[in-house]
């Protein structure tokens, strides 16, 4: 049987802008995608911290170093510059053959380019 896990989260991070004017999705820096293994195009789950709103989108690459956290689209509703969200993302394991791993944890500082990873 197949069953869906958190596989990783960014904790905490920044929300550093909101683009209403766009289609869609969350640009997120490309050192903090590499951190926690997200892919170009991924589909994430959004919880803002600040307002408890939750949304789900894909993930674009933003700028390695830049410390990004864009909501753009219809979302840019849902959340503020300076909002804490957290972004989770999940995986479907065949239990039956596949261990379920920890998943990956990552926590920001108050720029997303410290972040500091829990084991």
């Amino acid at each position: 049987m197949h069953r869906c896990f958190l596989k990783s989260k960014l904790h905490r991070m920044v929300v550093t802008q909101a683009e209403l004017d766009y289609m869609g999705s969350i640009t997120i820096d490309r050192n903090l995608m590499d951190k926690v293994g997200l892919l170009q195009n991924e589909r994430v789950l959004v919880a803002d911290i600040d307002t408890g709103n939750r949304f789900e989108t894909y993930v674009l690459e933003g700028e390695r170093g830049s410390g990004i956290i864009c909501i753009n689209g219809a979302a840019a509703r849902l959340c503020d510059v300076g909002d804490r969200v957290i972004i989770l993302q999940f995986a479907w394991l065949d239990t039956a053959t596949e261990p379920v791993p920890a998943p990956a944890v990552v926590i920001a500082d108050d720029s997303n380019l410290n972040p500091r990873e829990l084991v």
